[in-house]
This record gives structure tokens, sequence and C-alpha cells, in this order.
């Protein structure tokens, strides 16, 4: 169990606290739905959660082969949809994987990926776009 506090401060952000770290981050409403965009707002969260969690993920397996990741980098786009009500519909993640790796390491890497924490708890119609690019 990880604990986390939060508080709304008002004029639609808020304010949270990771327990373990005492890490803060802030979000606020998006400028479509009200807000300013002053920060990440919570479904901004969502797909940066999912991207940075098949980078870790892929991390950990590549540890277990011995296969080096550092430099590895994602692009993430969220595409929202309101009907039949404002949720998040669609994860465009675009995946930046180093020279060197042997050629075995694609598929399990994309399978770590798509059988992250993250992206395993997302709703089923959430769609999931993932590209890998071996550079």
């Amino acid at each position: 169990m990880v604990e986390m506090k939060l508080v709304y401060e008002g004029g639609l952000h808020t304010s949270a606290e990771h327990g373990p770290s005492r890490a803060c981050v802030e979000t606020d409403a998006p400028v479509d739905n009200q807000g300013k965009g002053e920060a990440f707002s919570p479904t901004d969260l969502l797909a940066t959660s999912l991207a940075s969690c098949m980078l870790t993920t892929m991390a950990i397996a590549g540890d277990r082969m011995g296969w080096e990741l550092d430099g590895a980098r994602a692009r993430v786009e969220k595409h929202m949809e309101l009907v039949p009500r404002r949720r998040v519909g669609r994860v465009v993640v675009e995946l930046d994987l180093p020279a060197g790796l042997p050629g075995d390491a694609r598929g399990r890497l994309e399978e770590a990926a798509r059988g992250c924490p993250v992206a395993v708890s997302l709703h089923p119609e959430t769609v999931i776009d993932l590209s890998l690019r071996w550079l």
C-alpha cells in the first residue's frame, strides 16, 4: 500500500503529495474543460503514467536480460472523447529505444510495454496506440 494525500487548492487546482518520498505534483483542469492549463491535468497524468510505466517495465525486463535501455525516450498524446461522457478515449505512445539492442529484445520489450501495470489497468475501451522505434 502506498498513500498519497491531495488538497483541492481552489481554482480547479489540486496538489498531491507522495507519502513515501514527499514529492509533490500539482494539477489544473485543462483549457478545454474550464481550467487554465497551468499544470498537468489529471488525464494528462494518466497518459504520462502509461508512458512512464512502459519505459520502467521495459527497463526491468531489460535488466534481467542484460539489455541497456538508458536513454530510451517516449512521446505521448492523450485524445479525449466527449460522448457518452468525457474520458480518455485514446493514448498514442511512441517509444524510441537505444541502438545496440539484440533482435530478440524487440518482441520481449514490446510485450513488457503492453503488459505494464498501467496499461492493463486502463478501461478496455481506451485505445492504446503503441509504436516502437529502434534507433
